[in-house]
């Protein structure tokens, strides 16, 4: 088990640095949760109601999305490379 404590987890995202991002609850706060890559430590890092999505854009940009809208944060947090071979 990578980590526990998190309500209704849905969305998720991973930063250059390897932190995992999650469209969750975290003791009863909801919003993006992020979580070391260690596992060891956890944050309520983007708070709001109704996020189900994360996701990270070219420019550094969070994009989360809601149950009715998509919003853009100029965070300046390099995503994770997925590269296909």
């Amino acid at each position: 088990m990578f980590f526990r404590g998190l309500g209704r987890p849905q969305g998720l995202a991973f930063d250059a640095a390897g932190s995992l991002y999650v469209a969750a609850a975290l003791h009863g706060r909801r919003g993006i949760v992020k979580i070391s890559p260690n596992a060891s430590s956890a944050e309520l890092f983007v708070a709001g109601m109704n996020v189900v999505g994360v996701a990270f854009g070219p420019q550094g940009e969070m994009i989360v999305a809601t149950n009715d809208a998509v919003y853009s944060l100029p965070l300046g947090i390099p995503g994770m490379l997925l590269i296909e071979r």
